[in-house]
């Protein structure tokens, strides 16, 4: 069987959207800059590996997409001379903000390791829109930064999470190495979808089918490039991190389950 997650299986996903659907970026979907029947919203969360994500972007670039990446600030991943490239390249670059826990719930802490980070951005690259990062290990939701404060202060349009009107659109997250959504602990969306329930979707294979089928008039696929391997060896080190990582996802949802 020919193995998931890789980077010629990610190709065949973005042909399966570009043969149904207009790609867009987070920033021109919220804008509505760009009006079709079918629209795709194409975003990736670049949690670790910047590389790995030019690399994405590059193929992307190559196949007329554009879409939106999302990167944390942290050693090794905030590295501005790929965050330029990236940009260049035509797609949206974002800040993955998880400034609550960095401050370890305190909200006035936070708001001001916010402004700093975007600034640091904004030395670099326009920013226009923002995306929460669901760290499972902390008890934070780094998205209640917005009950106390309102980003579009800071010149922000949207978040990705909070900003979109979920119950129109089906989410796609390979989230845990599987798009079934089982290992997603704070990076969840609501949706009310009727054809929700009809869907068993575990492998890009299946997202694929899905796309082809054209169910939905809106989708919105979210990707962390990471995961997404172009060597054998790449492949067989993340499958091995990833299972043990959904393992203590595991139980941590379980512990919270009893705490509940």
């Amino acid at each position: 069987m020919p193995r998931d997650f890789t980077m010629d299986k990610y190709r065949e996903l973005c042909a399966a959207v570009m043969d149904r659907y207009s790609p867009v970026t987070v920033k021109d979907f919220l804008l509505g800059r760009k009006k079709y029947s079918k629209v795709a919203i194409m975003r990736h969360d670049v949690d670790r590996n910047p590389e790995k994500a030019l690399e994405m972007a590059k193929l992307e670039a190559e196949m007329g997409i554009s879409s939106t990446y999302y990167f944390r600030v942290k050693p090794k991943v905030f590295i501005p001379e790929i965050i330029t490239e990236i940009s260049k390249l035509g797609h949206e670059v974002g800040y993955h903000y998880e400034v609550v826990d960095k401050a370890k719930g305190d909200l006035q802490k936070a708001i001001e390791i916010f402004k700093k980070e975007l600034n640091e951005f904004r030395e670099i690259v326009e920013v226009k829109t923002v995306c929460m990062h669901g760290n499972p290990l902390t008890p934070w939701d780094n998205r209640d930064l917005w009950k106390e404060y309102d980003f579009e202060k800071f010149n922000i349009i949207g978040e990705a999470y909070l900003s979109i009107k979920h119950e129109d659109i089906r989410y796609f997250s390979d989230t845990g190495r599987c798009w079934s959504g089982e290992y997603s602990i704070k990076d969840t969306i609501n949706s009310n979808s009727k054809k929700e329930e009809k869907l068993r979707i575990k492998t890009t294979d299946d997202v694929i089918r899905i796309i082809r089928e054209g169910v939905f008039e809106q989708i919105y696929i979210v990707t962390h490039p990471n995961r997404w391997s172009t060597t054998y060896f790449e492949w067989l080190v993340e499958l091995f991190s990833q299972n043990v990582k959904n393992l203590g996802k595991k139980v941590i949802r379980y512990g919270r389950a009893l705490q509940n």
